[in-house]
């Protein structure tokens, strides 16, 4: 039985909506929040108040994927959601009302952070549910497509909102975006999973209700250590996505300043970026299948790792502007192909604390990675950050090619039978 395409799916394009409103709001949110700051302290406070909603999504990160898993995360990321509209439309309610100071700022950036902390597993831990395993390479591209939509269009709306309407505004913006998130959250089916595909419950996932926290916690790390995928596949996430969830964007500006590219160059080598990245994602977005996923996994982090150490030693714009684009199309190829190999793969009672921690590993550890690159470049040049760029994607490619089960994965292709479908049925809606 064939699995519907993914694209053609009106409950997986109802999710898609949502994401996609929950992600532009994000940076909408993220540039009114540091607008703000610059506004109310000054250029000193922006550091500040950043931390303060970096740190608490760090700090809580794998607490989130808990609550995901015990609750369920389509019933998690509904209620994180309708938070997050209230905390920000409270705080463009206050911007409009009154004259605030940086305190105010710091309590919503802290506030969001903790609340992203526990959306961010749960929205992750969905795409499994509401799909069949044929399909999540599908649904990872269309995730991609998503995430370039959404950096595209939401500085653009951020920046429209504060020339007109100023910070309180932005944050009214953030808001509505996120309330047309938790809108279309509400329609969102998960489908039943067929329990007799999965291991049997443990005596400890039986009494979930009576465990703690803390023990389901390690209970989801130990489920990661001791999977014979799971555990080398979310290293190699972690270090192909270290260098690519922020920190580039950091390097690319220096690397512009020292080529003397200017603005100009940067702004064209990091839109080259997302151009390549966006194709990846339509690419595999309408793609059937993926043959021999963990080789074309290995095989983009190599290219990738070229292209990060050639981008480092160019002299001509034109070049780079080509390198930035190759970076993009073979990193977006190894997000999709991770992605949906992880989902494939990881057991829908630990969705959320695998998704907590393979989201710790590529953004939530972000910041702390951002002053690494502005010593590095300062000691030994930008081309000496985009070669320790490429070397890290290279041990991530020597990872996955030294691991037999890495190098030997296949992700299902639409002529496999769903759980779903094996359990003897096309879907059962569920509210999970």
């Amino acid at each position: 039985m064939s699995a519907r395409p993914a694209y053609r799916d009106a409950n997986v394009l109802r999710w898609l909506v949502a994401y996609t409103a929950s992600i532009t709001g994000d940076v909408v949110y993220f540039l009114a929040l540091t607008w703000a700051a610059v506004r109310v302290g000054g250029p000193s406070q922006v550091g500040l108040v950043v931390a303060a909603g970096a740190l608490p999504r760090a700090v809580l990160m794998l607490g989130g994927g808990v609550v995901a898993d015990r609750f369920g995360p389509r019933r998690v990321a509904v209620v994180s959601d309708a938070v997050r509209c209230a905390v920000i439309l409270g705080a463009a309610a206050a911007l409009t009302l009154a004259s605030p100071g940086v305190w105010l700022l710091v309590t919503v950036a802290l506030v969001f952070g903790a609340v992203d902390a526990v959306f961010m597993p749960a929205v992750g831990a969905l795409p499994p549910l509401i799909a069949a395993p044929a399909q999540f390479a599908r649904v990872q591209g269309m995730r991609g497509l998503s995430i370039r939509l959404s950096n595209a269009v939401g500085p653009l709306l951020a920046a429209a909102v504060l020339v007109t309407a100023g910070a309180a505004g932005a944050f009214a913006a953030a808001g509505i975006l996120f309330a047309l998130s938790l809108a279309t959250l509400l329609t969102v089916r998960t489908l039943s999973p067929a329990s007799s595909a999965r291991p049997p419950r443990s005596a400890s996932a039986r009494a979930s209700t009576r465990v703690s926290a803390l023990r389901e916690l390690a209970d989801g790390l130990r489920y990661v250590r001791r999977h014979r995928m799971l555990a080398p596949l979310v290293v190699v996430i972690g270090l192909g996505e270290m260098c690519f969830s922020g920190p580039v964007a950091t390097g690319l500006v220096l690397l512009a300043e020292e080529r003397g590219w200017g603005a100009p160059g940067m702004g064209w080598i990091a839109s080259a970026f997302s151009v390549g990245a966006a194709a990846s994602a339509l690419l595999l977005t309408v793609s059937a299948r993926i043959p021999r996923a963990g080789l074309v996994m290995c095989a983009a982090l190599l290219v990738t790792a070229g292209g990060a150490v050639a981008l480092g030693r160019v002299a001509s714009l034109p070049l780079a502007v080509l390198l930035g684009c190759l970076i993009g199309l073979t990193s977006g190829i190894t997000t999709t192909v991770t992605g949906a190999l992880l989902q494939t793969e990881t057991d829908p009672r630990y969705l959320g604390r695998v998704t907590a921690v393979t989201t710790l590993c590529t953004l939530g550890l972000a910041p702390v990675l951002f002053p690494a690159v502005g010593v590095t470049v300062a000691l030994w040049g930008a081309d000496a950050f985009f070669a320790g760029c490429g070397v890290i994607c290279l041990l991530a490619a020597g990872l996955g090619l030294a691991v037999p089960v890495l190098r030997r994965a296949e992700l299902q292709g639409p002529e496999t039978l769903s759980p779903v479908a094996v359990a003897g049925g096309s879907g059962v809606p569920s509210e999970g």
